[in-house]
């Protein structure tokens, strides 16, 4: 099977992470598409992100009117720091028949070769870096045949329209008590307010 990952902290899951996810899934005729949240990422230093369990219900929320797409708990239930390429290792092990597109941002392809072990990450899937302008995109393929001639990695440049709005954005609008509901699907903006979700 062809099973793209998204991953991520997703706190809160907005409007963008879910255009990424239904272009790469369409795109490439993905079997799966899973979304994937983080428990203890590497690559924050934010001492405030919200509980893993309480992000985990947040995308089971954004997603569960997406038939497309899945809930994986798979990275959530790990202990200790995470890095992508264990995370590979470990389900290319419980999944050897299947082929992993691994879904990031231009600006995390262009940071790759300085996460921990590229090499094994270019080796266990294909990543698929998604940018939102032409310019960005001239470059990106560029890099990306670099990277083919370095690690011999399998790289696919998405477009998608520009998406001015992040996850940290969201968090100051609630703080500030001002309206976010453009940014996030009807189901987490229901979610977020409930639960009274970044208010402080």
């Amino acid at each position: 099977m062809k099973i793209g990952i998204l991953g991520g902290t997703f706190d809160p899951p907005h409007i963008g992470h879910l255009a990424i996810a239904e272009k790469a899934y369409k795109h490439l005729n993905l079997d799966r598409l899973w979304i994937m949240p983080t428990g203890n990422p590497n690559y924050k230093d934010r001492e405030d992100i919200t509980d893993k369990h309480i992000r985990a219900e947040m995308v089971k929320s954004a997603i569960k009117d997406m038939k497309d797409f899945e809930f994986s708990d798979f990275e959530m239930n790990r202990t200790g720091i995470i890095y992508t390429s264990d995370t590979l290792q470990l389900l290319k092990e419980k999944y050897p028949d299947d082929h992993f597109y691994f879904i990031v941002g231009g600006d995390s392809l262009e940071n790759i070769t300085r996460w921990y072990r590229p090499n094994i990450i270019f080796k266990l899937c294909t990543i698929v870096a998604f940018c939102r302008d032409d310019i960005a995109n001239d470059n990106l393929k560029c890099l990306a045949k670099q990277l083919k001639v370095e690690y011999d990695a399998d790289i696919i440049i998405l477009n998608i329209p520009a998406i001015d709005i992040s996850s940290s954005d969201i968090r100051d609008l609630c703080r500030e008590g001002k309206e976010f509901k453009d940014f996030v699907n009807e189901n987490t903006y229901n979610f977020i307010v409930d639960n009274k979700l970044y208010l402080n």
